[in-house]
């Protein structure tokens, strides 16, 4: 009997070395205080490095915000992967661990008040914030997790016809209404263990609508 594998094949992303996601936490860091506005002087003052450094790594305000997404999203476990014997229960681990990593992050005070600022500029001129946060949250994400329900499909374990409304519903089940809420500053409670009860359920509701037995 063929074991169960799923082969991981993570998209090539250039890793920041050590002093950039440092300065990368220092942006966080600013946008969650929120006294100073996120600028390159301010972050270059929080992070203890000069602005002619930030403008040679990111090249501009957008360009380091990008960087800082990007890091922030990057705590989210999603990968693109390819099936060889896919089975229910490696297909399930897989969504939850996607499902509980993303409340996770979604849920933490840099996530929130990232998209307070996106939110915020997003009506604005100031910059591209909200198009930077949706390309490389949201979107991108989806693009690594899209070939996990491709690959369920194919192994004859969900059934849908088409990828990205799939997605879509599952993206829903797992974050609900946590995240507005967040956003409106409703002080919920999500410990690691409600995190974790609140994603295998999403699971469960997602497989129950897609799922199907493997022939």
């Amino acid at each position: 009997m063929q074991a169960s594998t799923l082969t991981i094949e993570e998209p090539p992303i250039e890793r920041p070395s050590p002093r950039q996601q440092a300065v990368l936490d220092a942006a966080l860091a600013l946008m969650v205080d929120g006294r100073d506005p996120l600028t390159m002087d301010a972050v270059a003052r929080r992070a203890s490095c000069s602005k002619e450094t930030l403008y040679k790594w990111f090249g501009d305000r957008d360009g380091l915000l990008t960087a800082t997404v990007r890091w922030q999203a990057s705590r989210v476990h999603a990968g693109r992967y390819e099936v060889s014997g896919l089975d229910a229960d490696t297909l399930r681990d897989n969504l939850l661990d996607f499902a509980e990593s993303w409340l996770a992050v979604i849920s933490s005070r840099t996530s929130v008040a990232l998209n307070r600022i996106a939110i915020a500029e997003a009506g604005s001129a100031k910059s591209n914030l909200g198009g930077i946060v949706l390309a490389n949250g949201r979107f991108a994400i989806g693009e690594r997790v899209k070939p996990v329900l491709e690959a369920g499909r194919a192994a004859g374990l969900l059934a849908f016809d088409d990828g990205e409304a799939a997605f879509r519903t599952f993206f829903g089940l797992v974050g609900r209404d946590i995240q507005i809420r967040l956003l409106l500053g409703d002080a919920l409670d999500l410990d690691a263990a409600g995190i974790r009860s609140d994603a295998a359920r999403a699971v469960e509701q997602f497989l129950a609508l897609y799922g199907q037995a493997k022939p």
